[in-house]
């Protein structure tokens, strides 16, 4: 029988002790996705911070096919995670950061319909703002499973927003460009369209997967609805910055 707190010892531990870990599923092949999902809530009930919103990861075509999916995947966003706008993030602390561009939608409603809809999900949207997440994997070499970043947050990290809300009818996500610069070098490029079609999109499989499983997203939550282009690797002394166009910029140092 599988032992769901064995499995989540081994990436708390793993993140503990800075040194990443084999796959889960190396050693237990038939673990679902059910199983991955409770691993991820044990470790995230174990931390001592509060849970203030979720992120929608694995959203472009490309990373799907590569895991041999047809759908994204979800983790948790801890107060602890957030780094202030010009922050600087210490990765002493991360295995295998890596950046990426994202928007981040902030609800000014709960989303617990029998079945949420994209109108839904604009209406309850308080605002949007631009976004860099840090993803992070505590499995080694990023060799994982689908159910491998599952159960490990969805491979989480850090993250900041900017400070200059926008209103989501005031925003033409799907073609928004969006640049991401690494030491004032364009590293990545990208659009709203790479993001499930619209990132609107992101959000709606998010609040209904949310809702099937009794935890919705509630009024006030931050949720990160995925890349808008290719994620970078960062190290000490990077400072990476992201534009997406009609939405804003945000900037982080790494020491």
């Amino acid at each position: 029988m599988l032992d769901i707190d064995a499995l989540a010892d081994r990436l708390w531990n793993a993140q503990q002790e800075l040194k990443a870990c084999a796959p889960l599923s190396e050693d237990e092949p038939d673990l679902s996705v059910a199983q991955a999902y409770a691993i991820q809530a044990y470790n995230l009930a174990r931390r001592d911070s509060p849970l203030i919103g979720r992120k929608v990861g694995l959203t472009s075509r490309a990373l799907q096919e590569l895991l041999g999916i047809d759908q994204p995947d979800f983790g948790g966003l801890l107060a602890e995670m957030e780094v202030p706008l010009g922050g600087t993030i210490d990765t002493s602390r991360m295995l295998q950061p890596r950046a990426e561009a994202e928007l981040a939608f902030v609800l000014r409603d709960d989303l617990d319909f029998d079945v949420v809809t994209a109108a839904n999900v604009i209406s309850a949207t308080e605002y949007i703002l631009p976004s860099i997440e840090v993803i992070d994997s505590r499995i080694a070499d990023w060799k994982i499973t689908y159910e491998d970043t599952i159960a490990d947050n969805a491979s989480s990290g850090m993250f900041v927003l900017g400070n200059d809300p926008v209103r989501l009818e005031a925003a033409k996500l799907e073609l928004a460009g969006m640049v991401l610069r690494k030491n004032g070098r364009v590293v990545a490029t990208g659009a709203g369209a790479a993001c499930m079609g619209h990132p609107v999109n992101a959000v709606v499989w998010l609040a209904n997967t949310l809702c099937t499983m009794g935890t919705p997203l509630r009024a006030g939550d931050v949720v990160l609805s995925g890349a808008l282009g290719p994620v970078t690797d960062v190290k000490p002394g990077d400072v990476v910055e992201a534009e997406i166009a009609g939405v804003g910029s945000v900037r982080v140092r790494f020491a």
